[in-house]
């Protein structure tokens, strides 16, 4: 057995042409990551409570990419992976609301719950289910949650100047299918990786970090991203 084969021991799935729905795809992170998987040759369904909004944010990214908009139970009942980018305070009624359309459906859950005290920065709020990424698992038993997708520049998934994300993206869950597939999507886009980072009760200090990385990215007026070393 070879080195290489030692550091991996599984293959990841090709994930070529799946349709993927972003809930929140309105907002900065949603819509780069819409960008950047529709670069990456996936149809994209943005979602917003108004169709109308969603599709001037598909809109935006340009009329050459494969993104359309849709009113929320329309984006997530038309994609094999539904990703969810909606603000913190609204995340928990949007999922309750679409626990049924949402059935069966691997849901990748990137929402950070912070809160932003003036002159002190970002904090980490706490949540009752330990994470955003364990409450979105206890309001869809039937779905397939996994946590990723936390620590990505939206600033940089929408500048046409980036052609590379240079980062690895951790990813959680207690579904190793779901977590293969949310890897390999994240590989999709140019220079990022999906590194697995345990089981989805390890995502609340994931998501936590990110208030770390935003006071570093406004101490050095950087994007910093994450790379897993030894991997």
């Amino acid at each position: 057995m070879t080195e290489q084969q030692q550091r991996t021991p599984y293959d990841l799935p090709d994930v070529t042409g799946l349709t993927i729905g972003i809930l929140g795809g309105t907002g900065d992170q949603g819509k780069g990551l819409a960008r950047r998987f529709a670069l990456a040759g996936h149809r994209v369904v943005i979602g917003s409570r108004k169709a109308e909004r969603a599709q001037q944010a598909a809109d935006d990214l340009g009329a050459d990419l494969p993104v359309s908009g849709a009113e929320n139970e329309a984006a997530a009942g038309g994609a094999d992976v539904v990703v969810v980018a909606v603000p913190w305070e609204g995340h928990k009624a949007l999922l309750e609301s679409l626990r049924e359309v949402l059935a069966g459906k691997i849901v990748v859950d990137c929402v950070n719950p912070l809160g932003f005290e003036k002159g002190k920065g970002a904090f980490a709020l706490p949540v009752e289910e330990g994470s955003a990424a364990e409450q979105a698992a206890s309001v869809l038993p039937d779905s397939r949650v996994v946590a990723a997708f936390h620590h990505v520049s939206a600033k940089l998934l929408l500048d046409p100047e980036v052609d590379e994300m240079e980062l690895d993206v951790l990813v959680l869950g207690n579904d190793r299918e779901a977590t293969d597939l949310v890897q390999a999507l994240a590989g999709r886009i140019p220079g990022m990786r999906g590194v697995y980072g345990g089981r989805l009760h390890n995502a609340g200090q994931v998501e936590a970090f990110t208030a770390n990385l935003i006071s570093m990215n406004r101490r050095y007026k950087a994007h910093a991203g994450l790379r897993i070393t030894d991997v």
